[in-house]
């Protein structure tokens, strides 16, 4: 009896985790990625519970690691570095998230993967045709001449991000689901740490409306985030990242500590620059065609929750197909009826959050600094660690086995 096969659309965690997690149950896959190799390591995530006991089971968590450095502290900070008070990390946060690079991620399931599923890069799908016997699914490779193959699969996976090419062609425009938070961040390595401080050392500049986050790791370079509202995103994106940026965080002087991470943020390899929306869609599946991670639900960084979520849902949906065979149309059901309400919830708090990493109004500024205040001392910490632990249960859930 032939195995079922399936197309993956996105190299990504949740389309790299979907392979693997197919491969468990009996499946062959194709992955298919529209960039021609490998993306660099990427920006910092906070791997939390959810996450980590998904990563177990498909048998990557110890090759993904842990950067966390137990010796770093967080810093709040101004401008100029002068004024700066110890504050709460993100691994100091209930649950004590994995703090990794994405790249981390990604190398430990495309290690597992690699061996066990056919990749194509340089490749996208041009069209979808979705019957009741399986999906032809027309493919363009570009990788030196341009070539055009249909090839018909028993279910289709798109996990290739915010701006889906699957979701275009199975579901209609990005225009009917993309719902804009009106920020935009930008983010790379760092190529040395910030003048004045240990490279373990974070860093938060936090002002009304913009914000800069230094991420520190234990044996990685640093990383910084930079965030700030807009009230017209495409004008962004009309100019060169580094001008957008010096113009959000302007026209006051950068100051030391600004200047150094907008140098480095222009100076920088390979970097990302983009608008941050959430994705609303009344449903993330057909019988055969299926969405998953920012593809369909799209938490925004400021939930914390995207990397766990991408590794949950696919794990889930190995199993529902599992207890499926032979029928992909109830196992998509099921597998969404369970992760839904788990998405909304997480929705929700990436938009409440998104005021924690930039500050709204100056009422949220004191806000912050009160509670930083707070936070300068031990007595202080352990007392807000607890107070948040509720808030952080969520983040712990171990969906896919639930």
């Amino acid at each position: 009896m032939n195995k079922p096969r399936a197309l993956v659309v996105g190299m990504g965690i949740g389309g790299l985790a979907t392979a693997l997690r197919l491969h468990d149950i009996g499946w062959d896959t194709l992955l298919v990625e529209r960039a021609p190799e490998r993306r660099a390591s990427g920006y910092f995530i906070g791997l939390f519970g959810t996450g980590r006991a998904a990563a177990q089971r498909l048998g990557v968590l110890d090759a993904i690691g842990n950067r966390y450095d137990v010796t770093s502290t967080t810093y709040d900070i101004d401008r100029e570095g002068r004024r700066r008070r110890p504050g709460l990390g993100y691994g100091d946060l209930p649950g004590s998230p994995s703090l990794v690079l994405r790249g981390d991620v990604e190398a430990a399931l495309y290690d597992a993967v690699e061996p066990l599923a056919e990749m194509r890069f340089a490749t996208t799908p041009l069209a979808i045709d979705e019957g009741p016997e399986g999906v032809d699914v027309t493919l363009r490779m570009t990788a030196g001449a341009t070539v055009d193959t249909t090839e018909r699969f028993d279910l289709v996976v798109g996990a290739d991000g915010l701006r889906s090419t699957v979701r275009r062609l199975a579901f209609g425009p990005e225009t009917d689901y993309l719902q804009p938070l009106h920020h935009i961040i930008g983010a790379t390595v760092l190529k040395s740490p910030v003048p004045g401080y240990r490279p373990t050392d974070g860093l938060v500049l936090a002002e009304p409306g913009r914000s800069a986050w230094v991420f520190p790791f234990a044996d990685h370079q640093p990383t910084v985030l930079f965030n700030y509202r807009t009230d017209d995103e495409d004008a962004e994106f009309r100019r060169p990242p580094i001008e957008s940026l010096r113009r959000a965080f302007g026209p006051e002087p950068t100051g030391a500590v600004l200047e150094n991470l907008l140098q480095q943020f222009e100076e920088a390899d390979d970097f990302l620059f983009d608008s941050t929306h959430q994705v609303r869609m009344p449903t993330w599946h057909t019988d055969r065609v299926v969405l998953l991670g920012d593809s369909a639900w799209c938490l925004t960084l400021y939930s914390g929750m995207g990397a766990s979520t991408a590794l949950a849902g696919a794990d889930l949906l190995g199993t529902s197909l599992q207890r499926n065979p032979g029928n992909p149309a109830r196992a998509l059901r099921e597998w969404e009826q369970k992760l839904r309400p788990f998405m909304a919830t997480h929705q929700k708090i990436g938009r409440k959050d998104l005021v924690m990493f930039v500050p709204q109004t100056p009422r949220d500024k004191a806000t912050r600094t009160l509670t930083q205040n707070l936070l300068g001392n031990p007595v202080g910490k352990r007392a807000m660690k607890a107070l948040t632990a509720r808030k952080f249960q969520d983040k712990l859930i171990d969906i896919a086995a639930a």
